[in-house]
């Protein structure tokens, strides 16, 4: 039985996986975007995503923690100063993955892996946008009420009209008009 087996060994060797592991972390840290297969990004996943959250607590142990699996000063230096700034509010998540379609050669599931917070087109569409009405099933019990209030205006003619009159005669107290401050000017 295989319990807990979930680790991919991507028909490598484990020195060998964890040398393009460490590789691809460098890489995905520098460049924020690299294109692979589906299960070469998903192991990225698992490699790389808990040492951006070591890096959000900028010691220097969890500096060496991070150099010991990525062997790359460039990659660490840029994790703990640029990436750690931008996702500091992020429980967890760091990266996606977008399908791509199928390699041309093998055939294999082909895929982009990104850090998050750095693909501007996204973040762009993930603007606030203006709601929209809400639709609700019950609209036609809404306009059965507004209805009936009209019908009950209709009766109450001579009340709806001194209102009328009461509100238009509001507008032009508050309001005053160009001629009278003129007038009032002179």
């Amino acid at each position: 039985m295989r319990h807990l087996g979930s680790v991919n060994h991507l028909g490598r060797t484990s020195t060998h996986r964890k040398a393009m592991l460490s590789n691809m972390a460098a890489s995905i840290i520098l460049h924020k975007r690299i294109t692979t297969t589906i299960a070469k990004a998903k192991a990225l996943k698992m490699y790389v995503e808990p040492l951006i959250t070591k890096s959000k607590e900028d010691t220097t142990h969890s500096r060496r923690v991070v150099f010991s699996y990525l062997q790359n000063k460039e990659a660490v230096n840029e994790l703990f100063r640029e990436i750690s700034a931008k996702i500091m509010k992020r429980p967890g998540g760091y990266t996606r993955i977008l399908k791509t379609g199928f390699r041309s050669g093998d055939n294999a599931d082909m895929c982009i892996i990104e850090l998050v917070d750095y693909n501007e087109n996204m973040l762009a569409a993930a603007a606030p946008k203006a709601k929209a009405a809400k639709k609700s099933r019950r609209a036609g019990t809404k306009k059965r009420a507004e209805t009936a209030v009209e019908a009950k205006t209709k009766v109450d003619a001579p009340d709806a009209k001194t209102k009328a009159s009461e509100v238009k005669e509001i507008i032009e107290n508050s309001a005053p008009s160009t001629e009278e401050s003129t007038e009032t000017k002179e």
